[in-house]
């Protein structure tokens, strides 16, 4: 499994893959599972079906690593435009965003990324909307949490992601818990060396546990983003014998992954949000959505032998 992982990360990699992926018809049905769409619209429009059906959502307008300030400003300027559309739509509480720092410049230095997060969230914070910061590759951890806790004691309104298959995620916990800031817990989708890693599966659900009972006790309404039901179970197995409240968190989902567990949840009386992307940026996320789940190649392949 994590040699399939790796082969879809290195593989997806090389330019002529991409362009094939990108031009090929096979692969427009598994994007549209995983993808709203190009625009907000088309996102707006999934998020009224998601919130029809008692769940709640976080926009995520794909693209990261901008390399100049117009491609930062542009980027700025798209989630101030989500925000504001949020902030009219009649049930807003029910609708975030997530961000990412490389998309508000931060190659360009952090104290530009800086100022763009900042006027980011305070936008958000007219119409007390929540902006989650997406965690990247090992090579930002460490500034995408020191930039959280510069910016989180005057705006409360944002938070983080962490991995749990970095070495240093079960002190990041800390850190979090610490400052009061919203977290996201995830087993991590980037292909990382084994000097900042764990390669071992078993090990990286340990953690992922851990860091998310952690955060149940002591954290501030932590985010339990998995797919994986033995997780699940024990998430809910801890939050029932220490009394955690189903108020005090949320499961997360992907768009277009386990539509049944999500509604079973829900009907459990657990919050659960669907992390729902859109944009034309869409093939690194879809690659590393591929890379999670090596079986949906198998989707391409039965469609080779449709009529």
């Amino acid at each position: 499994m994590v040699l399939g992982r790796a082969l879809i990360l290195k593989t997806s990699g090389l330019p002529f893959v991409e362009r094939f992926v990108r031009r090929s018809f096979l692969f427009r049905p598994l994007v549209k599972r995983f993808v709203a769409g190009d625009t907000l619209d088309e996102a707006m429009h999934e998020s009224e079906t998601l919130i029809g059906q008692n769940l709640t959502v976080t926009l995520d307008y794909l693209g990261e690593n901008t390399k100049t300030e117009d491609e930062a400003i542009q980027a700025r300027n798209t989630y101030i435009d989500i925000l504001e559309r949020i902030a009219a739509h009649p049930k807003k509480q029910d609708l975030n965003i997530s961000i990412k720092l490389t998309q508000c410049g931060l190659d360009l230095g952090d104290d530009y990324a800086e100022k763009n997060f900042r006027q980011v969230l305070e936008i958000g914070q007219r119409s007390d909307t929540f902006v989650r910061v997406d965690m990247e590759g090992s090579d930002y951890t460490d500034r995408t949490i020191r930039m959280i806790e510069k910016v989180f004691p005057e705006h409360p309104n944002t938070g983080t992601v962490l991995q749990s298959y970095l070495y240093r995620s079960i002190d990041d916990t800390k850190r979090m818990i610490q400052l009061g800031a919203r977290v996201r817990v995830v087993k991590g989708a980037y292909l990382e060396p084994e000097s900042v890693a764990h390669p071992d599966k078993s090990k990286v659900d340990e953690k992922y546990i851990e860091m998310s009972q952690m955060l149940l006790q002591d954290g501030n309404y932590p985010a339990i983003a998995t797919h994986d039901a033995k997780i699940i179970d024990a998430i809910k197995e801890f939050a029932a014998q220490k009394n955690i409240g189903k108020d005090r968190f949320e499961f997360q989902m992907l768009f277009g992954i386990r539509r049944d567990l999500q509604k079973s949840l829900r009907a459990e009386g657990y919050n659960v949000r669907i992390y729902l992307p859109y944009g034309d940026m869409w093939y690194p996320y879809f690659t590393r959505r591929l890379a999670e789940r090596p079986a949906n190649g198998f989707f391409i392949l039965k469609s080779l032998f449709k009529g």
